[in-house]
């Protein structure tokens, strides 16, 4: 018998904890009990736990912290991640209907394009694809909107997908999601009916802190902010059933903004906050620290407690189980101009393409596609790290823009511990993370 290589243990209120990332299971262990553990692995003697502690040798085999020595762990991971991101029971489908917005925040990555909307052309294309996929054996699909701001041009290059796409998974018996990034400032009852009926079932909607930052970063014009009518229209959302993913975007120094955020979103009725996730972002421009990473964790139990469900990327480190859109196989994002992609967080300029959507509705891949597919597992010092199991050298894009040996964590091997301990302060707590 052997440890496993992707445990992980630490001091915490007079306790140690384990935790295995392939398993994802925590246990808790009296400092007594885990010296027997800590000598029996020193001294290459695991199996003679059991002689002293039946029931922690059980209970360390049981969840994975060790295992037989003729397991090939890191071909586990990769079994793992076969069985996920090449899955074809499922498609997602990504659509940039426009590169234009009516607002231009500061750090957004995207160039907007004005007076960029699909034509009636790629519109039909589109449907092809769609006609193509639904037909295809799958069993789920789900297309996600994006942009720019998708409702921008609504009725003309959103409503006649959303009704076709509807009208083929009724007919085929397939199950569908459909869901928005929007700012949500365009939203009406109008929609909202659309929605209902075309089975849409969330958005991810964001704020930039309090109202008076947030009018700062998104307005109308330079006398008119946006926060209160995009905050009536998450509450209309969630009161209306959808599900809300409201992403604060925050910096170290504007935190504390978040605390007016939360006396404003008491004010939804308690039966409709099991619809609203708060999710903490930074925004990645500017510097993380050890501080404002505890303030997250504070916010997130102070809004847990409140009947919100909570995220953070402090604590949705898990790229294997929970890998991106970008990293599936059966994943396209289509630009409003037919150029198609995977990774919907870098700009869309027609030289990082990965495909093209062809008149038949086809998709003709590159080789970037290709590449994208096969850029897990390369990286070597992955394959040696207990947190390759929830990390895997992050996303495929990730993979892809480092032609050197690299570590998400800068091979920092306390900071490796921070991030299971984060998870296990949020379990511990009872925070509920989606």
């Amino acid at each position: 018998m052997k440890n496993s290589q992707f445990n992980t243990s630490f001091y915490y209120n007079n306790k140690w904890v384990l935790y295995n990332s392939l398993n994802n299971n925590f246990i808790l262990l009296e400092p007594m009990v885990y010296e027997l553990y800590e000598a029996a692995s020193n001294e290459n003697k695991l199996p003679e736990i059991a002689n002293y502690h039946e029931e922690l040798y059980d209970i360390l085999i049981e969840n994975g912290l060790i295992i037989k020595n003729n397991i090939d762990e890191v071909q586990l991971v990769k079994d793992l991640r076969d069985k996920i991101d090449l899955n074809e029971d499922h498609y997602h489908l990504t659509i940039n209907p426009t590169m234009n917005c009516n607002f231009k925040c500061w750090y957004c990555y995207e160039s907007h394009i004005k007076n960029s909307k699909l034509d009636d052309v790629n519109l039909k294309r589109i449907t092809s694809f769609i006609d193509q996929k639904t037909s295809s054996g799958i069993k789920a699909f789900t297309v996600s909107w994006f942009g720019g701001e998708p409702l921008l041009y609504y009725k003309k290059n959103v409503l006649p997908i959303l009704k076709y796409t509807h009208e083929k998974c009724k007919e085929r018996d397939i199950k569908l999601s459909c869901t928005f990034t929007t700012n949500g400032y365009l939203i009406n009852e109008e929609m909202i009916k659309d929605f209902k009926r075309y089975g849409v079932s969330g958005f991810q909607i964001t704020l930039d802190g309090n109202e008076e930052e947030h009018n700062k970063v998104r307005y109308v014009h330079k006398n008119k902010g946006s926060y209160t009518e995009i905050l009536a229209n998450i509450f209309k959302l969630c009161e209306s059933g959808f599900h809300v993913s409201l992403r604060i975007n925050y910096t170290k120094d504007k935190l504390d903004t978040v605390h007016d955020i939360y006396n404003d979103v008491l004010l939804l009725k308690t039966s409709a906050r099991k619809n609203m996730k708060i999710d903490f972002q930074r925004v990645w421009q500017t510097e993380d620290t050890q501080e404002s990473r505890d303030k997250v964790l504070s916010l997130m139990s102070k809004f847990s407690t409140e009947g919100f469900k909570v995220s953070s990327v402090i604590s949705n480190v898990d790229y294997v189980r929970n890998s991106c859109y970008a990293d599936k196989k059966n994943h396209a994002t289509i630009n409003y101009d037919g150029n198609v992609f995977k990774c919907t967080a870098r700009d869309f300029e027609g030289k990082n393409r990965e495909g093209v959507l062809k008149s038949n509705g086809n998709i003709e891949w590159n080789q970037k596609y290709y590449d994208r597919l096969d850029a897990k597992f390369k990286n070597k010092p992955c394959l040696s790290c207990r947190l390759l199991p929830i990390c895997n050298g992050g996303c495929s894009q990730q993979a892809l823009e480092h032609s050197k040996e690299y570590c998400m964590y800068d091979f920092d091997e306390e900071r490796k511990t921070e991030v299971i301990r984060n998870k296990f302060i949020l379990m511990l707590n009872n925070i509920e993370v989606d």
